[in-house]
């Protein structure tokens, strides 16, 4: 299993939904579009490496137990967030 697999899979584990897309830039250069939506919140990152895009998601999104039925997603990043 390869390492942005594991991010994958723990995303859709702790209750987000999740999607990706690349593209190319006006230079011809690939880029990738992640997005990750749960608990009331949204992010989306754009990176140059699928694994570099994943990794800046997964460090946007903290999941934070604090107690019994409490919002459980904190945030650490200026990423975009949609509403």
């Amino acid at each position: 299993m390869k390492y942005w697999e594991i991010i994958t899979d723990n995303l859709s584990k702790a209750g987000w939904g999740w999607g990706w897309v690349s593209a190319l830039d006006i230079e011809g250069r690939t880029i990738w579009i992640v997005d990750a939506h749960g608990y009331g919140k949204c992010f989306v990152v754009r990176a140059d490496e699928k694994l570099t895009v994943l990794v800046e998601l997964e460090s946007a999104i903290v999941i934070v137990p604090l107690k019994p039925n409490a919002n459980l997603v904190s945030f650490k990043s200026t990423r975009a967030t949609c509403n």
